[in-house]
């Protein structure tokens, strides 16, 4: 079978909608550098932003999406609701709208499983918890502004909780996660499999200054595909069956995140990375009043 053409790709999620395999990241990206980041990225072929009310940057994606000259509905955008506005779905999803300067989001995500209270951020609701923001999130659909709704940072433990609540309808359509060969997370994809949840990894590079730009195997491995370690690691996330986000700023790195068409990871270049001893997580929970990652992913 012929490599796929990764940047045509999409992944069909459980309501039928397709999100394009490969988005551009914005996490950590200075303003005046994401709107140049996105318009390069839209010019360059890209089809799928990602953001969120927490980045402070809705704004200049926003501007970047119209400096691109690229139709709204040829793009999707994702958006997220930060963990103070649990309470306040209606605002969080109209803030956005506002600063993104469109009038509907393909995805709109629970940023994590945290409903911080917003007079004090070490704080959590006594008598609100994810469960009830997820309840709120459900009405948003029907009213044409969210295309789709799903969540992020959810382990198995969360999920079930949320499954098992008594407002429960609509199964998430997407979990936005931390995944690449350092924390890969096989027990949380397989259940997401499972549920029908499609995965989409944030930090698949690793974050800014990855450790695994110096790993050897990975390095050994790119090289003999004639390929960076960043594109190796793409393909790898991709193979696994998640869209990825790569973050970049840089207009040529932009565009080398996108060469991953033409090309394939054999099952044996797969297992070496999925066999990678190292652990580690960009995003931890200690800044959180709640604890929301158990361990239950590996």
């Amino acid at each position: 079978m012929a490599p796929k053409t990764w940047t045509k790709e999409a992944f069909t999620l459980n309501t039928g909608a397709k999100i394009p395999a490969i988005g551009l990241g914005t996490w950590q990206s200075q303003p005046n550098e994401v709107r140049e980041a996105v318009k390069a990225a839209l010019q360059a072929g890209y089809r799928h932003i990602d953001t969120a009310l927490a980045y402070g940057n809705e704004n200049e994606v926003g501007q970047g999406i119209k400096d691109s000259g690229v139709p709204r509905e040829e793009i999707w955008i994702t958006t997220k609701l930060d963990n103070p506005w649990h309470k306040r779905v209606e605002e969080g999803i109209e803030s956005s709208l506002k600063s993104l300067g469109v009038d509907y989001v393909d995805l709109y995500l629970m940023h994590w499983p945290s409903s911080t209270d917003p007079t004090d951020l070490k704080k959590h609701y006594p008598d609100w918890d994810f469960r009830n923001t997820w309840a709120e999130m459900q009405k948003l659909p029907a009213s044409g502004r969210v295309k789709n709704i799903g969540v992020s940072n959810f382990a198995i433990k969360n999920l079930e909780k949320l499954f098992a609540s008594d407002d429960f309808k609509t199964v998430p359509a997407v979990n936005q996660v931390e995944l690449h060969p350092n924390n890969p997370s096989p027990k949380l994809l397989a259940y997401l499999k499972e549920k029908n949840i499609h995965a989409t990894a944030y930090s698949c590079l690793g974050s800014t200054d990855s450790p695994l730009y110096k790993n050897q195997e990975l390095k050994k491995l790119a090289e003999k595909k004639g390929k960076t370690v960043q594109q190796v690691l793409l393909m790898w996330g991709l193979q696994r069956g998640t869209s990825v986000i790569p973050k970049s700023v840089t207009a040529s790195r932009i565009q080398a995140n996108f060469e991953v068409d033409g090309w394939e990871l054999t099952d044996e270049e797969m297992e070496t990375i999925d066999s990678l001893p190292e652990r580690f997580k960009v995003c931890g929970d200690a800044w959180l009043p709640v604890k929301v990652f158990f361990g239950d992913d590996e």
